[in-house]
């Protein structure tokens, strides 16, 4: 088959499973199997490819059709320019969270100290060591496999960073044993689980059914990792420190009012590309 033949097979596939934008998951799958870029389709969409490309490509697409990300096929996610490894222990990155980064990074000064709760594939970490001098960073998760993750990439870009496995803050006695007062964080973000539990059933099969659960319950109200985090946070972070916190879409007045119970003030909330609140910022007063 040509190049645009598998392409047109892959189109008819992915749309007749329901798949949404089944014409780009087909492109980026084609691009994955035959390591093109996008210019293949139109300049050489007459080239006929090998029997294995087919093969390969039409087991991407059958695997694409029972809802399987792409980003768990590929193995790799975008994000902030950078490419990440993901799989089925970490929540796949999003562009929506990469508002969360770029706030954090009009703040950020050569030499901070960061501190990024609920890591997953250390991408917003990893991200701010990436476009910064100098900071430290450490990342926590509860799941040691996610951890791996973000391991390899911190290694695949060449960062250095702690990742320490545990609930929220609770690794941080194992990173300093005894001296928590000298683990002062000048930047806390954390993109927490904040889908209350109810919702979990109606989301779409990509997420409901094959990202990690525990990335994504925020339990009965959506807000239990929210009261958590802002409780435990002034414990961590330094005098007029900073708080980002990624936030659905109608939890704004919510957090924001958690925020102010605990001693945070300067709460600005952050839209997203879409118009729709997605981050909140707070400072420690």
């Amino acid at each position: 088959m040509t190049y645009r033949e598998l392409y047109e097979y892959g189109v008819e596939a992915l749309e007749e499973a329901g798949v949404a934008e089944a014409k780009l998951n087909a492109r980026l799958l084609l691009e994955y199997v035959c390591r093109t870029d996008r210019n293949t389709l139109l300049v050489h969409g007459d080239s006929m490819r090998s029997r294995m490309e087919e093969e390969f490509y039409k087991r991407a697409i059958e695997t694409r059709r029972r809802h399987v990300p792409l980003q768990h096929i590929t193995g790799e996610q975008e994000f902030m320019g950078l490419c990440f490894r993901v799989n089925e222990h970490t929540l796949i990155p999003r562009q929506d969270t990469e508002i969360l980064v770029e706030e954090a990074m009009r703040y950020l000064g050569d030499g901070m100290h960061i501190l990024d709760l609920c890591t997953g594939s250390g991408c917003i970490l990893l991200s701010l060591l990436k476009y910064s001098n100098e900071c430290e960073g450490v990342g926590t998760d509860i799941s040691e496999e996610a951890l791996l993750v973000a391991r390899e990439n911190a290694g695949r870009l060449g960062l250095d960073a702690s990742f320490l496995c545990g609930d929220l803050f609770a690794p941080l006695t194992a990173y300093a044993p005894g001296r928590i007062r000298d683990t002062l964080f000048d930047m806390i973000l954390s993109n927490p689980p904040y889908i209350p539990s109810g919702e979990i059933a109606g989301l779409m099969p990509e997420v409901r059914d094959y990202e990690p659960l525990t990335a994504l319950d925020g339990r009965e109200d959506g807000l239990y990792f929210y009261r958590r985090i802002i409780g435990e946070a002034p414990h961590y972070l330094r005098r007029f420190g900073l708080l980002f916190l990624e936030i659905g879409c109608s939890q704004a007045k919510a957090v924001s009012a958690i925020l102010r119970e605990n001693g945070f003030g300067e709460i600005e909330v952050i839209k997203d590309y879409a118009g729709l609140d997605r981050v909140i910022k707070a400072s420690l007063c």
